[in-house]
């Protein structure tokens, strides 16, 4: 089974940072960046990006090299993505949001690094880097003494743009590197497919190691808009539903836990910033409808809910659905729709061989979204990027590890990991089916399912529940859950709790709800 995506041409040579330096020329003096009562207008963020891009050439940085950046949201952290991308070379995002321990192991992971960009506030983070660490401020008399108009850098749409970390089966974070086609031809897509423009101002809220982040930080400045940047490490949602409030921003783009507390900070104040943006773009985490629901049926909500599909490895988006035409009754599990342009998706069974229209598989990329694949990498992982024969033709293919299914509108349905299913007394279930049941009950806000383990080593599955209301008695949600599924489905603890965690990338944080049991089951135990 394959869906195609639209057949769109793109330019010889489709290079993200092209698409900026066009609206600099056609529109020197329009708002490029707003960050904390600070902006800088399309020519001057191009000329200061020139700058850097000549400081990092004539330091031998230049096509090929590999820039860290670790800044917090900034005017500068923008300066130093697009001067690196005029200098051919790729940026690597190192978030101040993550410990120093966890920057600590992922620099481990680049022993080519060229240099890494810092400002005293992050500085510290990694000083345990072995390349040398710069700051723009400190650099700033010298950095105005370079030619402020563009290095004469040939880069190709085959060039690698950045490189995010994502987590690997071993346990050890994987380095995955974009290409220049492969961004290019997904904001493309976004900008055709979806009208964006140069009104399409954005507010970018997800952490700067997270894929997510990359296009939504770039997309506006690729078509013209005015990026807003959140002056906080971590998601603030007084903070951003303040700038969706007074600055007039068209778009969002985050995972989908990110935007259910926006919609709970919306509907909790009787604000309507949300409902009045053009879109949202979303995923990233399998999707809890019920969360948005209600909201989104709300009188006068003109904002356009895209769920989204994709992975790292392949440029972020692969997919997506206008969330308008979800019906509860027809789907169970809500579609991510079809392919962005020049990206074909490819459902295979055990054998690498398409399955039948509506039977699942592992869900498979070729096209242009496909990745440089994992630089440094090797063993096992490196073996999803693979070749694969269409109509006689070689293509290029990312496996996945998502299981999923195309349904009879034609839409991409994605069911869980092939790998994320447990044994259970000898089953194997998939802790995000429970999930769903789960939020469908009364009462029930938002559930996240964890795998645990008995003092005597046995696995079970440990249910953590957000109550709409007051606390759910564990007895009274067992029974209602196995009216809808078998027992060997239904955890054995449920704990209530006031909110889930979320990670830095704005994602479900499992390891965090696990740690949590375990410590409330050490506590009990010592009690009794």
């Amino acid at each position: 089974m394959i869906l195609q995506g639209k057949r769109v041409a793109l330019p010889s040579a489709p290079v993200v940072h092209r698409q900026f330096e066009a609206h600099a020329q056609a529109a020197p003096d329009a708002v490029a960046v707003v960050c904390a009562g600070q902006q800088v207008t399309y020519a001057e963020l191009d000329a200061r990006a020139n700058r850097f891009a000549h400081f990092l050439i004539a330091r031998g940085h230049g096509r090929g090299a590999k820039v860290g950046v670790c800044l917090d949201y900034s005017i500068d952290m923008v300066v130093a993505i697009l001067g690196t991308l005029k200098a051919g070379a790729a940026y690597v995002p190192f978030d101040p949001a993550y410990p120093a321990a966890r920057l600590q192991l992922l620099l481990g992971q680049i022993p080519d690094l060229a240099l890494i960009v810092t400002s005293p506030a992050t500085a510290a983070l990694v000083e345990s880097a072995s390349a040398e660490a710069i700051d723009l401020e400190q650099l700033s008399d010298h950095l105005a003494g370079l030619s402020a108009t563009g290095p004469d850098v040939q880069v190709t749409g085959d060039d690698v743009c950045y490189a995010v970390f994502t987590s690997g089966s071993t346990g050890t974070p994987k380095l995955t590197a974009v290409r220049h086609e492969g961004w290019f031809n997904l904001m493309n897509w976004l900008m055709l497919e979806y009208g964006l423009h140069s009104g399409s101002n954005n507010l970018v809220v997800s952490a700067f190691g997270f894929d997510l982040s990359q296009r939504a930080l770039m997309t506006p400045l690729f078509c013209g808009a005015t990026q807003h940047l959140l002056a906080s490490r971590n998601f603030d949602a007084a903070m951003a539903y303040r700038i969706l409030t007074k600055h007039g921003i068209r778009t969002v783009h985050c995972a989908s836990s990110t935007l259910y507390l926006l919609v709970d900070w919306e509907t909790a104040r009787g604000g309507e910033a949300l409902t009045r943006l053009d879109y949202v773009l979303f995923g990233g985490e399998p999707l809890h409808v019920e969360r948005v629901a209600d909201w989104a049926r709300r009188e006068g909500n003109t904002c356009v809910l895209l769920h989204q599909y994709g992975v790292a490895e392949c440029t972020d988006v692969a997919s997506s659905y206008d969330l308008a035409d979800y019906r509860p009754g027809e789907h169970d599990i809500a579609p991510v729709g079809k392919p962005v342009y020049n990206t074909e998706i490819h459902i295979l069974d055990e054998g690498m061989r398409g399955v039948a229209p509506g039977e699942s598989g592992e869900i498979c990329i070729s096209g242009a979204s496909v990745g440089a694949g994992y630089l440094n990498g090797t063993g096992p992982e490196s073996e999803r990027f693979t070749t694969v024969e269409v109509d006689g033709v070689p293509r290029r293919l990312y496996r996945t590890g998502d299981r999923g299914h195309v349904n009879e509108a034609g839409d991409l349905v994605v069911a869980g990991r092939m790998d994320a299913q447990v044994k259970v007394r000898g089953m194997r279930i998939d802790p995000t089916d429970i999930e769903r049941a789960l939020g469908r009950l009364a009462g029930v806000r938002q559930a996240a399912v964890v795998v645990g383990h008995t003092d005597s080593g046995d696995t079970e599955l440990i249910a953590f529940i957000v109550p709409a209301g007051d606390d759910l008695a564990e007895n009274d949600v067992r029974t209602r859950l196995l009216e809808t599924l078998p027992r060997n489905m239904v955890p054995a603890r449920f704990v209530n709790i006031p909110r889930i965690p979320l990670s830095p990338h704005g994602k479900v944080d499992r390891a965090a709800l696990a740690e949590e049991f375990r410590k409330q089951y050490a506590e009990s135990a010592t009690t009794a």
